[in-house]
């Protein structure tokens, strides 16, 4: 083990820990955007009580994606200081302009809608949960941009003298092709696990306090967040599918990796198992489904997809000798994941829709422990689809241009690495606990009751009072 090792790690654990809040956020600000508009248009309380009440499940998510994304930008400094070198004057553009401008939004616009309730008119505070969400929808937009370039790098040139990227066409690099389908994709599995959080809530109370007022407000909740999820899924499919497409233009190898394909074939078959030799070299025995591959890959059923050794053997004469193959297991069981605990999370939204029919109210217990762990299958979906995504990338930290064991930094030691990376998980790891803490306090407290209190006197003037948090 060394410094490259700990360091790849590192960023690793920090990102698919930071990535468990990002979809949940960028979900949820639409969703809660949606239900104030709805109580808007109809002045319906129970619209107002879901806005409330997922609102405040927004907060805390919001706030803890916050504090854990922090960390992702010193890494570059810290432990990828030649990447930074390199590729700064590019992936630095628009990262500062997420900064400036989309998070600033989102944050600014959060806070007014915070502390607006009853202080700003309706509208206007109706206006900054949806520019909140805006924000939140530009920021991905940027990051994701500023990713794709390490996939297919466009709008740059490689200045001799420095042996710096630098940019050309920043136009280039937010319209990039892998950016423009990455960002749909992104986005549908974030409300994938937003509409999936808004059944598994309703759900459970639905189930155990069947004949509460609040019924009404958790039947809609359960039926709205399927239909979400729904929805989403479809989208995840379709953006999915030209998302592969893409990949197997710029970026074969991945492709060829996530079917353990190991020679070139025309048609090629889409491998529903298969195992490989310990050195990943060659297939042992496969499970197939024939012509799929090439639909998925070209477009066509009869296209051609490169396989592992014909492309290992162009890139050891295009870029010298070396391996330039990624872990096969990691980008095969991580794609098939991605795929699968998504589809997990559809399935139990048509179960929970199907319990609701005829104005149905759940029962099933079994529907119920479904419900709560269907969160979970969005975003272990989402985790995966980034592991495969980065690690089929690899050897690759900049495709074609730069290599991940030329990015790290220099100048850090192993003990340096270790230190920072027991440090953050450790940090991680207790503010996971507070994260599902305060998650499982205010899900299980219900809808607010917006009944007014006559012990509190609102005879003095509102500007008067103190400004204090809404809910």
């Amino acid at each position: 083990m060394d410094a490259l090792d700990v360091a790849r790690w590192q960023f690793g654990v920090t990102t698919v820990y930071h990535f468990l809040f990002v979809p949940l956020t960028i979900g949820l600000s639409v969703l809660v955007a949606i239900l104030q508009t709805m109580w808007h248009r109809t002045g319906d309380e129970k619209y107002l009580k879901l806005t409330k009440f997922y609102g405040k499940l927004f907060l805390i998510n919001f706030a803890m994606g916050v504090v854990t994304g922090i960390v992702q930008e010193f890494q570059f400094g810290m432990n990828w200081s030649d990447y930074s070198r390199f590729v700064g004057d590019i992936f630095g553009a628009p990262l500062a302009i997420e900064a400036l401008v989309a998070f600033f939004l989102e944050s600014t616009f959060i806070g007014l809608w915070i502390f607006g309730w009853d202080r700003l008119p309706k509208r206007l505070h109706l206006a900054s949960i949806w520019a909140a969400a805006i924000g939140s929808n530009l920021s991905a937009y940027f990051i994701l941009a500023a990713n794709s370039f390490m996939q297919n790098p466009v709008g740059y040139r490689i200045n001799p003298d420095t042996g710096r990227a630098e940019l050309t066409d920043f136009v280039a690099v937010l319209t990039n092709k892998v950016a423009m389908i990455t960002f749909p994709h992104t986005i549908a599995g974030a409300f994938l696990v937003a509409g999936s959080l808004l059944v598994a809530v309703a759900m459970w109370h639905l189930v155990r306090n069947r004949d509460c007022a609040d019924t009404p407000a958790y039947r809609f909740a359960a039926k709205f967040g399927s239909w979400v999820t729904l929805v989403s899924a479809a989208a995840v499919a379709i953006t999915g599918d030209i998302q592969g497409k893409i990949m197997t233009q710029v970026q074969p190898m991945k492709m060829a990796a996530a079917e353990g394909l190991y020679t070139t074939e025309s048609p090629a078959s889409f491998s529903v198992l298969t195992v490989g030799s310990l050195d990943g070299s060659r297939e042992l025995f496969a499970l197939k489904i024939p012509h799929l591959l090439s639909w998925l890959g070209t477009g066509d059923p009869n296209g051609t997809v490169q396989g592992i050794n014909d492309l290992q053997a162009q890139y050891a004469a295009q870029y010298g000798a070396g391996s330039y193959t990624p872990i096969i297991p990691v980008t095969y069981w991580s794609f098939r994941f991605m795929i699968g605990f998504g589809m997990a999370a559809a399935a139990i939204a048509l179960l929970v829709l199907w319990s609701q029919r005829k104005g149905r109210t759940p029962t099933s217990k079994w529907l119920l422990r479904a419900g709560l762990v269907m969160p979970l299958l969005p975003l272990a979906a989402n985790s995966f689809g980034w592991i495969f995504t980065e690690m089929g990338r690899q050897p690759w930290i900049v495709f074609g241009e730069m290599l991940t064991r030329d990015g790290v930094s220099r100048s850090v030691s192993l003990t340096e690495v270790l230190t920072s990376f027991t440090a953050f998980t450790l940090i991680y790891a207790t503010l996971a606990v507070v994260e599902v803490k305060l998650l499982l306090r205010y899900a299980k407290a219900g809808v607010p009751d917006l009944t007014p209190n006559p012990d509190i006197d609102d005879t003095h003037d509102d500007a008067e009072r103190p400004l204090a948090f809404a809910y």
